[in-house]
């Protein structure tokens, strides 16, 4: 199976970016899965999917916690 950056590499001429699964959001944040649940209640984006499951855009995400950090402060 390709990596996160290698599936981003092979995406990119085609404009699009690989979508995370809670696991790897999880890992990616150094957080638990439970943290990413909890962050989806507060409105963390989730991308559709056809299938069950939660997929993550990391850019989307990483504006939500930008803008969420603000927020608290």
């Amino acid at each position: 199976m390709a990596t996160t950056t290698e599936r981003a590499k092979a995406l990119s001429s085609t404009g699009l970016t690989p979508l995370l699964t809670t696991d790897q959001l999880a890992a990616y944040y150094g957080v638990t899965r439970w943290l990413i649940n909890e962050w989806v209640k507060r409105g963390c984006p989730v991308e559709p999917t056809a299938f069950r499951g939660r997929r993550f855009d990391l850019a989307r995400v990483k504006t939500w916690t930008s803008s969420a950090q603000r927020d608290a402060a």
